[in-house]
């Protein structure tokens, strides 16, 4: 086991944590964007982005048998893919929009303004503590080296 894992795993996080951040802001931004995609030869409306982290061991016992053989693997989450929220896009009545329909229904973003930010939230209170737990590993490393004198 290496001494620096606390500082791995939470460096991972802080990337995975900020990334989270950029698409949730990409999300807010356009939330309001009806011609994001030619599909068909049709516009389609933005969709909402999500991240997906997955953790950077598969298993405890993977992590204990790497440990054991000297071949530990680093510690802490990674962002394995962005994915479209597959939620059906919002149909507002709006017969003067460009991009409404013959009934006059536009279709908007599937972004929930409000859930993004609770969302952005979320992933700013992670990241803090993140930075909370490499800070408490420092400290203790500095204790450590006290110690020696």
């Amino acid at each position: 086991m290496r001494l620096t894992n606390g500082f791995d795993a939470s460096a991972s996080a802080l990337t995975a944590q900020r990334l989270r951040m950029d698409v949730i802001s990409s999300n807010i931004a356009n939330a309001e964007t009806t011609r994001a995609n030619f599909v068909n030869g049709r516009y389609e409306p933005y969709k909402r982005k999500l991240v997906v982290l997955e953790p950077n061991s598969k298993s405890f016992a993977d992590v204990l048998n790497g440990q054991l053989n000297g071949k530990g693997s680093s510690p802490g989450v990674k962002a394995s893919r962005i994915i479209e929220d597959q939620t059906p896009s919002k149909l507002v009545y709006n017969p003067s929009h460009p991009d409404a329909d013959e009934n006059g229904y536009v279709k908007m973003p599937n972004v929930d303004v409000l859930k993004e930010m609770v969302d952005m939230i979320s992933a700013s209170r992670s990241y803090e503590a993140n930075v909370t737990a490499l800070n408490a590993t420092k400290g203790m490393f500095v204790k450590a080296l006290e110690i020696g004198k």
